[in-house]
């Protein structure tokens, strides 16, 4: 049977008032009736109820961790180590898969039913609004990943993706590439259209370079094996690609490989991210790290902080990004 806080009660020959505030953050109860109510505790095997905590404080300690693109598999390493914080806090997420079929103003009912203490928006490609108009629905919100802009309607923590762009122009120049190409991910993500302004905008400082553009439907190891196929199919490839992120560079290598094509002897690949699997021996991917456990980190106090206060000041933190050498380009000349 459950052990209810009466039966605590009557061990410790104490209230069930005493044993409520035993088991209340910052309540005022004697040393000595604590130690009573924490041996009762032990030797029935009590624990206090979280919801019922709730209750009497007004906080669940759920933070509402929302994304969508749930296929590519970085979000299995932003899940993984989004969770890994939240609960390290004594906090818990509760998970909301915004895909293409759902309902955003239905999460949003659903967030504030369960009463969250606070949303982190952890998507790159979700819309600025959705995160807007958590915080008009009362919920203080932190955008993880979010598109870095001069003032943002809530707090953002992540990179910069034109930054980004320049970072990987940047590296194509320094190994003699002067045919490139952008393989972007989709054309409507701003993702791609930042990352693609600053490649574009370091490539404009090199006059001879030649800059061809294309896009992945999705971000998707399928969607990138697709149009590396369809680029292969209308004509000679560029020297050099750099790819949405490190899922389409992956799809893209693969095709390169069954055609029969050396990478990089005969095409260099660049990726962004640095998931877990552009490090494998089959892979050697050169990429571009973004700080993924810093975001996280930045991203769970941010969200706490606010969940404490609401009337904190909004800011956007960019973190910066890391060039990771692998095999995927030839030496800089």
């Amino acid at each position: 049977m459950t052990v209810t806080l009466k039966d605590v009660a009557e061990r410790a020959g104490v209230s069930r008032s005493a044993v409520s505030r035993t088991f209340t953050p910052g309540a005022s109860v004697s040393a000595k009736t604590r130690s009573k109510v924490e041996q009762a505790a032990a030797e029935l095997g009590y624990a206090p109820s979280a919801l019922a905590s709730g209750l009497s404080t007004g906080r669940t300690k759920l933070i509402g961790l929302v994304s969508n693109n749930f296929r590519n598999p970085i979000f299995l390493e932003v899940f993984d180590l989004f969770t890994r914080a939240i609960q390290d806090r004594g906090l818990r997420p509760l998970l909301v898969n915004l895909s293409e079929d759902t309902d955003p103003e239905a999460a949003i009912r659903m967030l504030r039913q369960y009463s969250v203490d606070a949303v982190i928006v952890a998507s790159s490609t979700l819309s600025a609004a959705f995160a807007a108009n958590c915080k008009a629905a009362g919920l203080p919100v932190v955008h993880a990943f979010g598109r870095a802009t001069r003032y943002p309607e809530v707090p953002v923590v992540g990179i910069d993706n034109v930054e980004a762009g320049r970072m990987a122009a940047r590296a194509l120049l320094a190994r003699g590439y002067r045919d490139i190409g952008f393989l972007g991910g989709p054309a409507g993500a701003t993702t791609t259209q930042d990352r693609l302004a600053g490649f574009r905008q370091e490539l404009a400082r090199h006059p001879g370079c030649r800059l061809r553009e294309s896009f992945a439907s999705t971000y998707s190891h399928d969607a990138g094996a697709v149009e590396m196929s369809r680029l292969m199919d209308s004509g000679p490839l560029a020297e050099a690609y750099f790819c949405g992120d490190d899922v389409i560079a992956i799809g893209a290598l693969g095709v390169l490989r069954k055609a029969g094509r050396e990478v990089p002897g005969d095409v260099g690949l660049i990726g962004f991210n640095d998931m877990e699997a552009a490090s494998w021996d089959l892979v050697t991917l050169t990429t571009i790290r973004q700080p993924l456990d810093e975001i996280i980190a930045v991203s769970v106090g941010q969200a706490i902080a606010l969940s404490e206060q609401p009337e904190t000041p909004v800011t956007q933190t960019l973190l910066p990004l890391t060039l990771i050498e692998r095999g995927t380009l030839r030496p800089e000349m």
